[in-house]
C-alpha cells in the first residue's frame, strides 16, 4: 500500500517537483545525511519530507548551481552564525577565482598555438619555445580600460581603504591608462583622462611626485591634442591638487584660478557641475 502525505508531509516526487531537485539527487542526500527525509517507511521505502524542509532544499539547489562541494553545503545549513556563513561563501569564491586565473592561463595559451604562426611544439627544456604574442583587440582593450577607470573611482570614494585596496587602486589606474594607450583608435583624449585619474590617486594618497608627474602629463597632452572644455579645467584642477598635496599653496591657488576661469567656457551644466565640486574641495 502506498504510503500517503499529510497535511505538513511530502512524498518525495512531490518534493523533488517544489524544490527543482530530481528524486535521485534527494536519495543521494539522504544518504550523505545532507537533506535526511523526516520519516522513511520501514516496510516500503518511501520517503517523506516537512514542507519547513522546501528552503533548505531550494537553498541546496542555488548553492550547487554555484558550484559549492556538498561537504560546504552541509557546513553552511549548519551554521547559524551569519559571519560563518559568509566565511562559507568567500572561501568558494576564492577557489573559483583560482580556477578561473589558471583557465586565463589555459585559454591564453591555446590562443598562442591557434594563431597563424604557433608556438612550436618541440621544444625542448635547453631550447624553450617563444610563444606567439597575444594580442588583445580594440574592443576589449577599451572595455578593459573604461572598466578599470570605473574600479578605480569606486576605490577612490571609498572610506577607510586598507593598504591592500590602496595599491590595488594604484595598479588599476594605471592599468586603465596602459590600456588606452593600446587602443590605436578612438579617442586620444582619454590618454589625458587617464593620467588625470593617475594624479588624483597620488593626491589623495598623499605621494606629492607621482601627482605632480601625471598631472603635468594631463595637462601636455591636453594643450598638444587642443582640448578644450572641460578637459582642460580637469587639467588644471589636477595641477592644483598635485601642487596642494606638495605643499605649495601658491601654486595651487594659481592654477585652482585658471581652472576656475575655464569653468565659464565649459558648455554643458553638469560637467561645469562637476569641476566645481572638485575644485570646491581645495582650499
Amino acid at each position: 500500500m502506498a504510503v500517503m502525505d499529510g497535511p505538513d508531509l511530502l512524498t518525495i516526487g512531490r518534493f523533488a517537483r517544489l524544490t527543482g531537485l530530481s528524486i535521485g539527487a534527494l536519495r543521494h542526500y539522504d544518504e550523505l545525511d545532507l537533506l535526511r527525509p523526516v520519516r522513511t517507511d520501514p516496510f516500503t521505502g518511501y520517503r517523506l519530507y516537512g514542507r519547513d524542509q522546501l528552503e533548505p532544499a531550494r537553498t541546496i539547489v542555488r548553492l550547487r548551481d554555484l558550484e559549492l562541494p556538498l561537504e560546504t553545503i552541509r557546513k553552511y545549513l549548519a551554521t547559524d552564525d551569519p559571519a560563518d556563513a559568509r566565511r562559507l561563501l568567500a572561501e568558494h569564491r576564492a577557489r573559483i577565482e583560482a580556477r578561473t586565473f589558471r583557465l586565463q592561463r589555459v585559454l591564453h595559451i591555446l590562443g598562442q598555438l591557434t594563431t597563424e604562426a604557433p608556438t612550436d611544439m618541440t621544444a625542448t627544456p635547453d631550447a624553450p619555445a617563444t610563444p606567439a604574442p597575444f594580442e588583445l583587440d580594440t574592443a576589449t582593450r577599451r572595455q578593459l580600460a573604461k572598466d578599470l577607470f570605473n574600479h578605480t573611482w569606486t576605490l577612490l570614494e571609498k572610506q577607510g581603504r586598507t593598504d591592500a585596496e590602496d595599491d590595488e587602486m594604484i595598479h588599476s589606474a594605471h592599468a586603465s591608462r596602459y590600456h588606452w594607450g593600446e587602443v590605436t583608435v578612438g579617442e586620444p583624449v582619454n590618454l589625458a583622462r587617464g593620467e588625470w585619474q593617475c594624479s588624483r590617486v597620488y593626491a589623495v594618497l598623499g605621494r606629492a611626485e607621482p601627482a605632480l608627474w601625471h598631472a603635468r602629463r594631463c595637462l601636455a597632452l591636453n594643450e598638444a591634442g587642443g582640448y578644450a572644455d572641460w578637459d582642460i579645467a580637469s587639467a588644471y584642477e589636477a595641477m592644483a591638487r598635485a601642487c596642494l598635496t606638495a605643499g605649495d599653496l601658491a601654486e595651487m591657488a594659481a592654477w585652482k584660478a585658471r581652472a576656475t576661469e575655464a569653468i565659464d567656457r565649459i558648455a554643458d551644466k553638469d560637467d561645469r557641475d562637476l569641476i566645481e565640486g572638485d575644485l570646491a574641495t581645495l582650499p
